[in-house]
């Protein structure tokens, strides 16, 4: 990655999008692919969708959402603590002492998650979400009331780090890195003349209901799409690889198999991984996808999906770390696919 894309990526990580409350970073991602793109769409959900020759009767959206897991203000008590529930799959557990960033209706607030210190017994195994609340300084219901309310969102306040020059750690990887990969997708192919259409959607909602994909597809109809999202990684310690398959931060790109995924546009993968040398990797997926290629499928007449993932490290925490080598290979296999393509393809399987 270059310094304006590294820039770029950081920007994404920086700004808060919990599903749900996603213009913020919906504007940020408009503003930098509309230069590569011929049209910009936008939809009734809060979609983004950059568009590569619109004119093209063959259509390929790829989709990667920009939400991030949060937690959802629930009651606040007398005295101005805040209580909370989680929004997508956030993992409370993680949550105990960290800082976060509520996202009020008159203003952002930082408050803390409060801990029992150990002297006084600490926090107990089997805790859950219900048991926590958050800190903010203030002093009152009323105080509280006056700067965030019912209904608020709010995400973990941390910052992405750099691991040795070689990953990046940070909160909703999962999956603004998915976001930005269409969105480079999009600015390579952007000088090419291309004889299908593209369509690269950053969508909303997938963390908590994969709405926003299925309004992208019901609107794109495409002739296929390809969900792009990060999967579980299983290079470090304690993980029970006899559950999953193996997956490794820089051991490239994963393509799922199963009974959701089209076989033809996983040949083409493999096809393009093969020309550039780009190493691949693979997950099971036998009945569901669990992301936006789901509800793309189920959209129209039908839309045949593929899911290319980018291995994930320490999914659904405040330090989800992935590697930069490997947002560089999923770009290129994508690049290389939809470059090499006529819009003449056959996607009958029979």
């Amino acid at each position: 990655m270059t310094y304006t894309q590294y820039d770029f990526l950081l920007e994404l990580l920086h700004t808060p999008s919990p599903s749900g409350m996603e213009m913020a970073i919906q504007k940020k991602w408009i503003n930098y692919v509309k230069a590569y793109a011929d049209e910009i769409r936008t939809d009734h959900v809060g979609n983004a969708i950059a568009v590569l020759n619109p004119d093209a009767p063959f259509k390929v959206l790829l989709a990667g959402h920009c939400d991030e897991i949060g937690f959802i203000i629930q009651r606040v008590d007398e005295r101005g603590f805040l209580f909370f529930e989680k929004v997508g799959g956030i993992n409370h557990k993680a949550a105990v002492g960290m800082r976060v960033t509520i996202l009020g209706f008159q203003e952002t607030v930082t408050g803390v998650i409060g801990v029992n210190a150990q002297h006084h017994g600490g926090m107990k195994g089997d805790f859950n979400v219900q048991d926590l609340y958050i800190d903010c300084g203030f002093q009152s219901k009323e105080e509280a009331l006056s700067k965030v309310q019912v209904g608020d969102l709010c995400v973990f306040k941390t910052d992405p780090e750099i691991l040795q020059d070689r990953y990046i750690s940070a909160r909703g990887l999962d999956n603004r890195t998915g976001a930005f990969m269409v969105a480079e997708v999009i600015r390579k192919l952007s000088d090419k003349n291309l004889p299908i259409g593209v369509y690269g959607a950053s969508t909303v909602n997938e963390e908590t209901n994969m709405g926003g994909a299925y309004f992208a597809a019901a609107g794109v109809e495409p002739d296929f799409a390809i969900a792009m999202d990060v999967t579980f990684a299983t290079d470090y310690p304690n993980v029970n690889i006899k559950k999953q398959a193996e997956v490794h931060l820089e051991g490239g790109p994963v393509l799922a198999k199963g009974a959701p995924i089209h076989r033809k546009i996983n040949e083409w993968l493999e096809k393009a991984a093969k020309e550039k040398s780009i190493p691949l990797q693979y997950e099971l997926t036998p009945q569901a996808t669990s992301t936006d290629a789901d509800k793309m499928r189920y959209t129209g007449k039908g839309v045949p999906v593929a899911l290319v993932s980018l291995p994930l490290r320490y999914m659904h925490s405040p330090v989800e770390t992935v590697s930069k080598k490997d947002i560089d290979m999923e770009i290129e296999l994508l690049v290389t696919m939809l470059e090499s393509m006529t819009g003449k393809e056959n996607l009958n399987l029979l």
